[in-house]
């Protein structure tokens, strides 16, 4: 009995603990429950403000850096308009216009997009593709508003420290354009380089000795502008009226230049060197032009780094643009007039193909000319990814980006993309380059123009002549044999083009 009693005690104890465990622990999960409510409730909410608090803070910044850019571009505009021969302001004007043209790439990428948001529209499958506009997606944002707001800062920073360089500004000399010419500036305009452009200038008009001519090397890659750039200084009327005379020679015309050409007058020659030349070969020429008119110099333009030991100055480099530059660059090109807000889906898709472009200023104004002319969204599309099938297959078949191929002489590009109606599975449509794109109008082929295959507006024969002509002095023209070639595979055709470039 007392066994008995004891087993009912045992029992109730462990009934009545059992019943205050059950008890806690279900206390305590309503507790965790309730927790774990209010936190994901809380999470929520964040989410939310953070979610519409950045669009608005994004949009407010947005239009903040639309201002600033305004502010820092009326200053860098009056800054082309003057002759500016302090070099420290030039390194002013230097760091301005790089911050102008972040600040610009940063507000055309972004800017675009959220006006899109803003209508509540949804972006275009293609668009999907380009990582930036992922990004503007995936990031909520944040990511984007940090960008943003970093090139606010750097606006900012740079507006605080002009001041000065205003005030000095109003001290230069005006550039004088008449009516004609300022017509012409602003459709055929040299971008860029205006820092170049002053401190060659600046050199040019410096008093040195007048019977030891400077000279002033300008040595950049191939296709960044050197001629454009030199040409534009000489048709200044300040150099113009400063010196007597000037002289444009290739290379190869300084073997040639003799006393008989030599004149008593401040002369200016320009001399392009496609190759490398003998110290001996440039003394002589020196010796001639130092010979001629007290104040004469000389301009050396060329890829090879190596003639820069010529030059009696620092050699002036030049580069290719930096991307936001380019981009900026494509921008005006292709809109002309039109706000490219006012076209925020082309604004999204210029933006691609500028990049896929990879800096090449004789690509970015062909294209830029055919959009130009055709504001639809599906065109553009279609210049894009043509681009892009031709981009891939000659990486493809030859390992490089058309536009190193197009710097090489001798060299095979395929263009079968632009070419549907030539493309068969036996024929590859091929662009031969020659030796300086020399352009011979007395051959038979037939003559089509870049824009019209990209446009796709004509028919092509089964040969032609290929010719694209600079707008700009001194007036370039790039032309290159193309025809339709039997299809190799990608061994042969490697090894065709090995054949070709070493002929």
């Amino acid at each position: 009995v007392k066994a008995f009693h004891i087993k009912l005690l045992v029992a109730s104890i462990l009934a009545n603990t059992h019943l205050k465990i059950v008890q806690e622990t279900s206390i305590f999960m309503d507790v965790v429950i309730s927790a774990l409510a209010s936190d994901i409730i809380s999470r929520f909410m964040s989410f939310l403000i953070s979610k519409y608090g950045n669009n608005s803070c994004l949009k407010n910044k947005l239009e903040r850096l639309q201002h600033l850019l305004l502010r820092v571009h009326m200053v860098v505009e009056e800054a082309e308009g003057r002759y500016i021969t302090n070099a420290g302001m030039l390194m002013q004007l230097k760091m301005l216009t790089e911050a102008m043209y972040k600040g610009y790439h940063v507000f055309d990428t972004y800017g675009p997009l959220e006006l899109i948001k803003e209508a509540g529209e949804v972006s275009d499958s293609y668009a999907l593709d380009f990582h930036y506009v992922r990004r503007f997606h995936l990031s909520g944002g944040t990511i984007v508003s940090r960008e943003v707001k970093s090139s606010l800062e750097n606006l900012e920073t740079v507006l605080d420290n002009l001041k000065e360089f205003v005030s000095l500004l109003n001290g230069c000399e005006r550039i004088f354009r008449n009516p004609y010419s300022t017509y012409l500036y602003i459709d055929n305009f040299m971008f860029g380089r205006q820092v170049e452009r002053q401190q060659i200038m600046s050199i040019l008009m410096l008093d040195d000795h007048p019977k030891i001519p400077a000279v002033l090397p300008i040595i950049g890659g191939c296709r960044v502008g050197k001629k454009t750039l030199v040409w534009s200084v000489c048709s200044d009327e300040r150099i113009r009226s400063y010196f007597s005379t000037i002289l444009h020679f290739g290379g190869d015309d300084i073997k040639k230049f003799d006393e008989r050409k030599v004149m008593p007058l401040k002369t200016l020659i320009t001399v392009e060197f496609i190759s490398d030349i003998s110290d001996c070969e440039w003394l002589n020429f020196y010796s001639l032009v130092a010979s001629s008119g007290n104040g004469s110099k000389v301009i050396i333009i060329s890829r090879l780094e190596k003639l820069a030991r010529f030059g009696t100055v620092n050699p002036i480099e030049l580069r290719n643009f930096s991307h936001e530059e380019y981009s900026y660059l494509f921008n005006v090109l292709a809109f002309g007039s039109s706000n490219p807000l006012d076209h925020p889906r082309l604004a999204i898709i210029g933006k691609e193909i500028a990049r896929t472009l990879q800096g090449s200023l004789v690509a970015i104004n062909i294209y830029a000319n055919v959009l130009r002319n055709n504001f639809s969204v599906p065109f553009w599309i279609r210049v894009l990814n043509l681009y892009r099938g031709m981009m891939e297959s000659n990486l493809s078949l030859y390992g490089e980006h058309p536009k190193s191929l197009l710097q090489k002489d001798g060299t095979i590009i395929d263009i079968t993309a632009f070419c549907p109606s030539l493309a068969t599975n036996s024929l590859r449509i091929t662009l031969l380059t020659g030796e300086k794109f020399k352009y011979d109008n007395k051959r038979e082929l037939p003559i089509m123009e870049f824009g019209d295959i990209i446009a796709g507006s004509v028919t092509m024969p089964m040969k032609f002549q290929l010719v694209w002509e600079s707008r700009l002095a001194p007036y370039t023209v790039i032309s290159a044999t193309c025809g339709a070639e039997e299809l190799l595979s990608t061994t042969s055709a490697r090894k065709k083009r090995k054949i070709v470039c070493t002929s």
